[in-house]
């Protein structure tokens, strides 16, 4: 449903503005019109959608990825019907983030702009800092000087900062009649000089590709503008990947019987050889230490084709646990095989955690496992398929180590801790050494603490209640912590 909604853009009186009035194309229409087949991946496209910019998602940008003439390539493409297409702050980190994607994986990127620039009251969450809107530019340029291609097309206003995205790319086309560029549009221009001029005598398609060369090409209409992209394409020297002709094997169970297995306790009760099971051609998998660390599977297959190493939780991940994990990622990475990492965090144990030598010991083979996944010079995947919690998250390459995606399904939590996991003080036992000394201090204090107990219950429940919150994996996607909310049953093709 939240899908369907973003795909409406603005809502239905923003769109016929858009496309009636101004005569243009949606920009699901432009991406038609521009890629192979039409078909992409959206990236993210749940960013803003409970941000408090009103009622519509307030990204402004589609982010994506998708085939020009057989090349991979990462788009940014601007929604003019969702408030003419204005960079809010969640705007400018999706842009940063799909540039990142492009230079990761060395992907050619293309601009489709459509914008009426930084939204001016938010300017100090969106200009003076390091990952605002000018690192935007800055990428064009490293990009630039790393051969990674860059074009663009003017289809729409862009103003003021963005004014730079097709001038720095390497080739522009920009639209006759409802293409402009310029610093500063002609509302600013009457505000500062007095002057009247109309937005094609001050940055319109003529003026930008007979008199000022900003533009590389003139289209009269939008299909002839993307069909101009298309042929610049052909003429970039990228390589197309021929991994069409991979021939593969289906799982032997359905992936769609993975709607009713996506685990909802979070608990690793499931065993993951069953999500595996509809996850790997032919349901196959060569695994890694199968007798040794359980809890934690690892092993050889191939999704659609491809060679992956996977590292899926099965439970707590212990000692031996982390020790196998960190032997497999060396491997994965010696062999240049990607990694296909599948997140689910089980909970905490009862009890307050004693700090005992095999408790010492797990956390060195964890911070062993950490420092595997971190070095790991090959591909990264996190599927975050039930609890991603605390440092378990960062174990199994959460978003903070860097994976080269990372994808949620519905069901999934991102938190510190899960809120329906605290840790509970054990029964009444033996008591010795320190825990005998906390016994003591409760028993102190316990006055104390009821007080505090009473006084601030309702700040506790109202955190415990927050927590729960912004632990879903809609907040989390909203907040562009991730790159998008998957179903379960398209995981192999995502």
């Amino acid at each position: 449903e939240l899908l369907e909604r973003v795909k409406k853009g603005g809502g239905e009186n923003a769109i016929l503005r858009h496309t009636q009035r101004n005569k243009k194309l949606f920009v699901r229409e432009r991406l038609r019109l521009l890629l192979d087949d039409g078909d992409f991946l959206e990236l993210s496209p749940l960013a803003g959608l409970d941000m408090p910019y009103g009622d519509v998602p307030a990204a402004g940008c589609l982010t994506g990825i998708g085939k020009i003439c057989g090349a991979w390539c990462v788009f940014i493409a601007s929604d003019a019907t969702v408030k003419g297409g204005t960079i809010y702050p969640i705007g400018v980190k999706k842009q940063l983030r799909a540039q990142e994607i492009a230079m990761e994986n060395r992907l050619l990127s293309v601009h489709l702009v459509d914008s009426g620039g930084a939204f001016l009251h938010l300017q100090s969450e969106l200009f003076p800092d390091k990952l605002h809107g000018g690192r935007i530019f800055y990428n064009e340029a490293i990009m630039s000087a790393m051969g990674i291609p860059q074009v663009a097309v003017v289809c729409g206003s862009c103003v003021a900062g963005g004014a730079y995205v097709p001038t720095m790319a390497e080739e522009s086309v920009i639209i006759d009649k409802i293409g402009t560029l310029f610093l500063a549009g002609p509302p600013l221009v009457k505000a500062a000089t007095g002057e009247d001029v109309s937005p094609e005598d001050l940055g319109g398609a003529r003026l930008h590709s007979r008199v000022s060369g900003c533009s590389d090409h003139f289209a009269s209409s939008e299909e002839e503008a993307y069909e101009c992209i298309r042929n610049v394409v052909s003429t970039l020297n990228c390589e197309p990947v021929p991994e069409q002709d991979r021939d593969h094997d289906s799982p032997l169970y359905s992936p769609e019987e993975l709607l009713g297995l996506a685990p909802l306790d979070y608990g690793c009760t499931l065993p993951i050889k069953l999500i595996l099971s509809r996850l790997v051609d032919g349901s196959r998998l060569q695994e890694f230490k199968a007798a040794y660390g359980t809890t934690l599977v690892t092993g050889f297959g191939h999704v659609e084709g491809h060679l992956v190493g996977i590292v899926a939780n099965n439970g707590e991940l212990a000692h031996d646990a982390a020790l196998k994990g960190s032997h497999f990622v060396q491997l994965c990475g010696q062999r240049g095989i990607p990694i296909l990492f599948l997140q689910n965090t089980a909970p905490q144990p009862a009890g307050p955690a004693s700090i005992s030598q095999a408790h010492s010991n797990r956390l060195k083979a964890q911070a062993s496992m950490m420092a595997a996944v971190a070095c790991a010079a090959v591909p990264k995947i996190t599927i975050v398929i039930g609890g991603c919690f605390g440092s378990d998250s960062y174990i199994m390459c959460g978003r903070s180590f860097s994976p080269n995606f990372l994808f949620l399904w519905p069901n999934a939590r991102v938190a510190l801790v899960d809120s329906r996991h605290f840790p509970r003080v054990p029964p009444a036992g033996d008591w010795t050494g320190e825990e005998l000394e906390l016994k003591q201090l409760k028993a102190k204090f316990f006055p104390l603490l009821c007080c505090f107990y009473c006084a601030f219950k309702p700040v506790l429940f109202s955190a415990l209640s927050r927590l729960e919150e912004e632990s879903s994996a809609f907040y989390s996607s909203s907040r562009l912590w991730d790159d998008g909310i998957i179903l379960p049953q398209d995981t192999r093709k995502v």
